[in-house]
């Protein structure tokens, strides 16, 4: 179950993030398409309307910083600075990371509670009771977009949502945590799909080649070239 909700995240990401991107540059294309004079092709440009292109991408980009949030919490991508809590005692460390997690899930879960309540108010609580043909009462229909006139109730359940799977999130990695006393890590300088070179253990890349450093170690040193060697 929760590998499914692991892929549905990176999913869901992945495909806001593409399509995003795909229809900011398919409208770009067509402003300045639609400016120049080629017969036949600038009329056809003209006549597509892709006003509700920025607000979609906006809306899409909202969901995907809600939902990226969550998984850079499952993979351990959030900078933090932890130099303080890194030389504390292995006992100490660890009460720390339990209280900073524990903040974390406290603080999207009320994040996450409020946006609910707010989502509701905002018209979902009467979209939910019509669709199952129930009455509404006095309750409030709710707004829409300006330009793609969609219930504002769906673009803002990014919050509930996403608030509380990143909740789920630092629980998941407190848990883990307390288990095995492991953070999910993520080396920031390392780059998907390129192969990184490594240095002997015994090399120092600091050395440099001249009389005053030592020339003993197992590999030779960085720039030192042996007899058969091309400089």
């Amino acid at each position: 179950m929760l590998k499914v909700l692991d892929h549905l995240e990176e999913w869901l990401i992945t495909f806001l993030m593409g399509a995003a991107t795909l229809i900011i540059f398919v409208s770009v294309v067509h402003r300045y398409g639609s400016g120049l004079s080629i017969p036949g092709v600038q009329d056809w440009l003209l006549s597509l309307n892709l006003g509700w292109a920025q607000e979609l991408t906006i809306i899409m980009f909202v969901w995907m910083a809600k939902f990226g949030a969550a998984y850079g919490v499952r993979t351990g991508i959030h900078v933090g600075v932890d130099v303080l809590i890194n030389r504390l005692s292995d006992a100490n460390r660890a009460k720390f990371v339990v209280i900073g997690l524990g903040a974390g899930a406290l603080f999207t879960g009320i994040v996450g509670t409020l946006g609910l309540t707010f989502v509701l108010e905002n018209g979902a609580h009467y979209q939910f009771l019509t669709w199952f043909g129930m009455d509404v009462g006095d309750l409030y229909e709710g707004p829409t977009t300006p330009d793609l006139e969609w219930p504002t109730w769906i673009v803002y359940s990014a919050i509930p949502l996403g608030s509380y799977l990143m909740c789920f999130r630092f629980l998941q990695v407190m848990a883990a945590f307390i288990r095995t006393g492991e953070l999910p890590h993520h080396d920031h300088g390392h780059v998907d799909g390129i192969d990184e070179e490594h240095l002997p253990v015994d090399a120092n890349y600091l050395d440099m080649d001249d009389n005053l450093h030592p020339h003993d170690l197992v590999h030779k040193q960085l720039g030192e070239h042996g007899k058969g060697d091309k400089k």
